[in-house]
């Protein structure tokens, strides 16, 4: 009898577990069905015309970058600028201690004129002789002593004009002077370092940049494209058709200015497999200093391609996918190849087509077989603001 009370028991148990297991399954199927769809934009693709370029990384110089260099020895007393101090052509900069020199001045001008009053001596000398040697009141011998002398005091005046001039220079090598318009760079000394001529490092760096070059390199299968691609027959006639380049700085901005592609290396550096360009540009606000760094655009070509927002894109070990979106609003991912860039966009030449329809935003959550509620925006829209380069 106690048997039978037990599997009564169980089994009402059993029973209420199985009831109340359906009453939570259908709980959560009515959830679910209730459950709305993320809404996410959606773009349908189109096929644009699209300029292309190709991007190089660079480095910026200034068109003249001068070391300001010692050319004496001294103490340095004064410097009267700042490092980064924009300078004009003429204006002091630094000043050496300039007293042993002005004192070797003074004493190679007091022997350029002992040199003088020897020489006027000279010449006073030999002019008593002439007219004695044309009476013969003298031999010829003693008149050619004479010139000789005259001669010797002639070259020791010249000698002592040299030096005065010469200590003169270095008196003037004491003040030292921008030698152009520019920007100061790092300045490694103080006041009351000892300079000279063969110190290590320059006193300072002035940088010229009115006009900034801009270096870069291409690679061997860049620089094929480039030859084939660019009309002319010579180097210099391709480089010549070069159209305007664009630098973009550090920060991805645009540089307002246009640049113009003028020179090449003469040769590839073996080592790297590359060889360097360089494009000048206007420097007008000073904006550009040598040192920065930044990237060269060249216009490469104009496609018909399908466009696609970079935006609208994820990667996956390096490779490139979307979301297409099919007629039941259900994503599916799609690898995605990658024929050009331009600005914020690809160019797409497999993977999608014109008039598919891709995920644009919020895929960060998305898998195969979602459905969404669409909310259908615009190519133009996009492209009015953020325009194909």
């Amino acid at each position: 009898m106690k048997n039978y009370k037990n599997e009564y028991l169980l089994g009402l148990i059993a029973f209420s577990m199985i009831a109340l297991s359906g009453c939570i399954s259908k709980s959560s199927a009515n959830q679910t069905a209730t459950m709305p769809l993320p809404t996410l934009p959606v773009l349908e693709l189109e096929n644009k015309n699209i300029h292309t370029y190709k991007e190089f990384t660079a480095s910026l110089e200034g068109s003249k970058d001068i070391e300001l260099r010692p050319q004496v020895n001294g103490i340095l007393t004064n410097i009267y600028v700042d490092e980064g101090a924009y300078v004009h052509k003429g204006q002091v900069i630094f000043k050496i201690d300039g007293r042993p020199y002005n004192e070797q001045q003074k004493s190679a001008h007091a022997d350029l004129l002992a040199s003088k009053a020897a020489l006027q001596n000279a010449k006073i000398n030999m002019d008593k002789l002439l007219p004695l040697v044309k009476n013969n009141v003298v031999s010829k011998v003693q008149l050619e002593s004479a010139q000789a002398q005259y001669e010797q005091a002639k070259a020791n005046v010249a000698v002592a004009e040299a030096a005065e001039s010469s200590a003169g220079i270095n008196v003037g090598f004491t003040t030292i002077k921008a030698p152009a318009d520019g920007y100061i760079g790092r300045i490694p000394y103080k006041t009351g370092s000892l300079v000279g001529i063969n110190s290590p490092e320059a006193l300072t760096v002035l940088s010229q940049t009115k006009e900034v070059y801009v270096y870069f390199s291409m690679s061997e299968i860049d620089f094929l494209h480039f030859t084939s691609s660019v009309p002319g027959k010579t180097l210099e006639e391709k480089i010549s058709h070069i159209p305007p380049v664009t630098l973009l700085l550090a920060d991805n901005t645009v540089y307002p200015e246009k640049g113009k592609v003028e020179i090449v290396e003469g040769q590839f550096d073996k080592s790297m497999g590359a060889i360097s360009f360089r494009a000048v540009f206007l420097n007008p606000n000073g904006l550009l200093r040598s040192g920065n760094t930044g990237r060269i655009r060249i216009p490469d070509q104009t496609v018909d391609g399908v466009v696609v927002p970079q935006e609208a894109t994820f990667e996956i070990q390096n490779k490139t996918y979307v979301f297409i979106v099919n007629d039941s609003n259900k994503v599916t991912s799609k690898q995605i190849g990658i024929e050009e860039s331009s600005g914020n966009y690809f160019v797409v030449n497999k993977g999608v087509k014109s008039n598919d329809k891709i995920v644009y935003a919020g895929f960060d959550r998305l898998s195969d077989g979602t459905a969404i509620q669409p909310e259908q925006i615009s190519m133009d829209s996009l492209l009015k603001a953020s325009p194909l380069e």
